[in-house]
C-alpha cells in the first residue's frame, strides 16, 4: 500500500451514533468539552455480573432518530425503514450513521455506477446479545423462532442491508481484528480503492452489543474494569494514568465514506482529510499480551507508506485502552518511533470519553481525529491525573488549541493485531 501519485484516498463523509453523540456534530462538541458517556450499565436479564459500568448508547430509538433524515430520497428512506425496522439493534445502529455519512459525502445528490461502490463491515460476532436474548424463548418454543433469524444472526447481514439501502453493487465483506477491527476495515477499504476495484467505499464499524457472557469473559481475563473499582463511573476509563484498571465497555456505530482522491477531484467531492498511509501486522501469537516490536512496526510502516517522517506528525490518537499493560507497552512503542519528537507530539485517547468501543473503535477514533483537525483542537485526556510516562505530551483536563497538519491513529487487538493510520489535514 505504498503511496503513489493519484493513489491517495480521501475521507468524504462521516457518521456516528455513540454514548456522547447521535450525530457527528454532537460528537464533536462532546469531544471538545471532554464529555464522558460512561455511566452505570442498564439492568440486564440473567446472572449478576462482575462489571457494572459502561458507555452504552442510551435511549436508542431507530424510528425517532430516523426522522432526522426525512429529506433523503424517498426510495432510500423506504428501503432503510424496511431493512432496519425489524432488525437487531446492531443493524439499526449501523443504518443511521451510514445514512449520515452517505449524506455528508454528497453521494445521494450525485449519479454513480453502483458497481464502482464497495462496503466493508468491521466487526465480528456482532449478534451475540441478540442471540442470547432469544435463548429462553427458543428453549420453550423453538418452532416460533423468527425465519429472519437465519439471516440476521450472520455478520454478513450488515453487508446485505447497507448495500440494499445505498445501492452498492461492487465488493462487500466483513472483516474482524478484535479491537483493531475498525482500522482493519479502513485499511481493507483503502486497498480496494488503491487497487482500482472500487472508486468509493463505505466502512462501517459495528456497535459491540455484548451479551452478559462476553462482558463477564472480559472481566475474567483481566481486561475489563471490575465492578466497584470506581465509585464514580465517569472516573473509570483512565488511559495512561497510574490508576488505570482495565478498559471500560463502550458502544458506538461509526461510518466513513472513502473515495479515490482522483475521483473526488473529478466529482467535486469535499475532502475532509486524506489517508496518506496505513499498515497492519501480526505478532504471531494467540494471546492478549501486546508487543513493542509489533506496535512500533505498524507505526513505522504507516509512516513509510505515507512518505513522511515521524517528526512531521503533530497529533497521535492513541489506542490507549486504560489497560495497565497495554498503556505501558504503547507508551514505550510511541517513544521508540517518535524518539525526541515525543516532547512536541500531542497524544490523547478518545476512550477516556467513549470507553472502548471494540469493533468500531478504529472508525470512531478516525472520525475523532478528523474532527480535531477541522476544529484545530486536541480533545482532553479524561481522568489523566498521574501519567505513567512524563516524557509524552498528553493533553490535559481541557482541550488544547492546535493546528494539526498530520495525524496518526492507532488500534491494537487481542491476538497480536497491530494497526496504524496516517492522516493529512485538508483544511489549510
Amino acid at each position: 500500500m505504498l503511496k503513489e501519485p493519484g493513489n491517495e484516498v480521501a475521507i468524504i463523509g462521516m457518521g456516528i451514533v455513540c454514548s456522547i453523540g447521535d450525530t457527528v456534530q454532537d460528537f464533536k462538541q462532546s469531544l471538545k468539552k471532554g464529555v464522558s458517556g460512561i455511566t452505570r450499565l442498564a439492568d440486564r436479564k440473567g446472572p449478576k455480573l462482575s462489571v457494572d459500568i459502561g458507555a452504552e448508547i442510551e435511549k436508542f430509538s431507530f424510528l425517532d432518530q430516523f426522522h432526522h433524515y426525512s429529506d433523503l430520497p424517498v426510495e432510500v428512506l423506504k428501503k432503510a425503514k424496511q431493512c432496519a425496522q425489524r432488525s437487531p439493534f446492531s443493524v439499526q445502529a449501523s443504518v443511521l450513521p451510514a445514512l449520515e455519512a452517505w449524506q455528508d459525502s454528497g453521494m445521494f445528490a450525485s449519479e454513480y455506477n453502483p458497481e464502482r461502490l464497495g462496503v466493508v463491515v468491521a466487526g465480528e460476532s456482532t449478534t451475540q446479545n441478540y442471540r442470547y436474548g432469544l435463548q429462553a424463548d427458543f428453549e420453550n418454543a423453538p418452532e416460533y423462532l423468527s425465519p429472519r433469524y437465519a439471516l440476521q444472526y450472520l455478520d454478513s447481514n450488515q453487508v446485505g442491508v447497507l448495500s440494499e439501502i445505498l445501492t452498492i453493487k461492487g465488493e462487500g465483506f466483513v472483516v474482524g481484528g478484535a479491537s483493531a477491527s475498525g482500522n482493519v476495515g479502513i485499511i481493507k477499504a483503502v486497498q480496494l480503492i488503491q487497487l482500482g476495484i472500487v472508486d468509493t467505499c463505505l466502512v462501517t464499524g459495528v456497535v459491540a452489543d455484548l451479551s452478559p457472557i462476553e462482558l463477564q469473559g472480559f472481566v475474567n481475563i483481566g481486561a475489563m474494569v471490575r465492578e466497584n473499582s470506581f465509585q464514580t463511573p465517569s472516573k473509570a476509563s483512565r488511559p495512561f494514568d497510574r490508576q488505570h484498571a482495565g478498559f471500560v465497555y463502550g458502544q458506538a456505530s461509526a461510518c466513513v465514506v472513502l473515495q479515490s482522491c482522483g475521483v473526488a477531484i473529478q466529482r467535486g467531492s469535499v475532502v475532509q482529510a486524506k489517508i496518506l498511509g496505513a499498515a497492519m501486522n501480526l505478532d504471531g501469537v494467540s494471546t492478549t499480551e501486546p508487543s513493542i516490536t509489533g506496535e512500533a512496526g505498524a507505526m513505522n510502516m504507516a509512516l513509510h507508506r505515507a512518505g513522511i517522517s515521524a517528526s512531521e506528525i503533530n497529533y497521535l490518537n492513541a489506542h490507549g485502552s486504560s489497560s495497565p499493560l497495554g498503556d505501558v507497552i504503547e507508551a514505550k512503542s510511541i517513544k521508540q518511533v517518535f524518539k525526541d519528537h515525543v516532547s512536541t507530539l500531542w497524544v490523547n485517547s478518545t476512550k477516556g470519553l467513549t470507553g472502548h468501543c471494540l469493533y468500531s473503535a478504529g472508525v470512531v477514533e478516525l472520525i475523532a481525529s478528523v474532527l480535531q483537525m477541522e476544529g484545530e483542537f486536541i480533545h482532553p485526556n479524561k481522568n489523566l491525573e498521574s501519567p505513567i510516562d512524563d516524557d509524552l505530551r498528553f493533553s490535559g483536563a481541557t482541550f488544547e488549541k492546535e493546528k494539526i497538519k498530520f495525524a496518526m491513529s492507532n488500534s491494537f487487538g487481542f491476538g497480536g493485531i497491530n494497526s496504524s493510520i496516517v492522516l493529512q489535514n485538508c483544511h489549510g
